[in-house]
């Protein structure tokens, strides 16, 4: 292999989602025969001896603590954005000014403003033959990917209905302290944007089709909780707790969306339903081997859902897996993203989602905030050019 077969990743912040990144990146060259083959040259972070011992524990060779000095490295040339929302914009776009490629963690930004700029620039990088994705990662879960082909070769015919839930309870205890995740400023949003952003995404790439306006509301239950620095103070917490809308697509139909982190007993219960002239499709990630579909054109007597394992060679990703009914896991969302990241940079094509993705998230979210402030009156949502 030389060294035009290898890809120098440098990645910035190492905590949930870098970890999660850190095992794909570990994983995808093993798993996947892929055009260029990834190097986990440098991580980053703010203090040398955390940012040391988790590249040490997760498998980078380097360690800066200056993305700036990150991006100037030699060695890297595509550049892994794992950080709060706040930090996506001014990296991206001077990662992509240098001529590095990017991976960017959803949502793309805090603002359509800041996602627009991030856009912008991925289209005047693209002119130079370099790549740009927002990590969307569940996309990539074979079951949803099978979900995509099933609508696309007409299996549950026109689109009438698509319900979308992301439903999690982990700050549900009013004394679970304040994070970064609470605060507008770093995060853009609560639950809406956090996990809110997925199922949007989702839906937009398993029907095909754009969300063109919104009526919605935001919630937020507990206003403050208590600051994780043992001075016993509170701080505000300045995001939603939930967000609910409706919402009509271009093809015609009505979707209804909820997400929250207040649903007791509901750890990551992302949930898709789309009903259709000639049949149903529903997923749920706490099963998410698992696909159920109707076929509405079978006999009335014998009709119904039915479970489908996607774990057959034939679906999605699994052919480089294990044998059919052995299941895959959260992880494997990332090294699928990964898989299809390095096959576009090889083949110098355009990664999907791209950066015009997330701003079309990006407009769908701030749509449904304009409309929660105001009342819930109806907002058209932007149409976004592709990238």
């Amino acid at each position: 292999m030389t060294e035009n077969d290898r890809l120098g990743v440098g990645m910035v912040g190492y905590s949930f989602m870098g970890a999660a990144h850190s095992q794909a990146w570990r994983t995808v060259g093993r798993v996947f025969d892929t055009r260029v083959q990834p190097v986990m040259a440098a991580l980053c972070g703010r203090r040398a001896d955390n940012t040391t011992a988790a590249a040490e524990r997760l498998g980078w060779a380097a360690v800066e603590t200056d993305w700036k000095k990150l991006i100037e490295r030699r060695d890297v040339a595509l550049v892994d954005i794992c950080t709060p929302g706040d930090t996506h914009p001014e990296i991206a776009i001077a990662a992509l000014e240098a001529g590095k490629h990017v991976l960017c963690e959803k949502p793309l930004a805090n603002s359509v403003a800041e996602a627009s700029a991030m856009t912008d620039a991925a289209r005047k990088a693209r002119e130079r033959g370099v790549r740009s994705m927002v990590g969307f990662n569940y996309r990539r879960v074979p079951a949803l990917a099978l979900a995509r082909r099933m609508v696309a070769d007409g299996r549950i015919g026109t689109i009438r209905h698509v319900r979308a839930q992301y439903l999690q309870d982990f700050i549900v205890d009013p004394e679970s302290p304040m994070m970064w995740r609470l605060d507008r400023e770093r995060a853009g949003s609560g639950a809406l944007g956090d996990i809110g952003a997925h199922i949007v995404d989702l839906t937009r790439f398993v029907t095909g089709q754009d969300i063109t306006g919104v009526s919605g509301m935001t919630q937020t239950f507990v206003p403050e909780r208590p600051l994780d620095d043992g001075s016993g103070s509170y701080g505000e917490v300045t995001v939603d707790d939930a967000a609910a809308f409706l919402a009509r697509l271009d093809g015609g139909g009505m979707a209804t969306f909820e997400a929250t982190r207040f649903a007791t007993g509901r750890k990551n219960a992302m949930r898709l339903e789309l009903n259709g002239s000639a049949g149903s499709l529903a997923f749920d990630f706490e099963s998410m081997n698992e696909l159920q579909f109707h076929d509405h054109t079978e006999d009335d007597s014998t009709a119904g859902f039915r479970r489908i394992l996607a774990t057959e060679p034939n679906h999605p990703y699994m052919h480089a897996w294990w044998p059919p009914g052995h299941g895959l896991g959260y992880e494997h969302t990332f090294t699928h993203q990964m898989r299809d990241l390095l096959e576009a940079v090889g083949a110098a094509a355009d990664p999907e989602p791209s950066f015009a993705d997330g701003l079309a998230v990006q407009h769908v979210l701030a749509a449904v905030e304009h409309s929660s402030s105001n009342q819930s009156v109806w907002t058209e949502v932007p149409r976004q050019n592709a990238l």
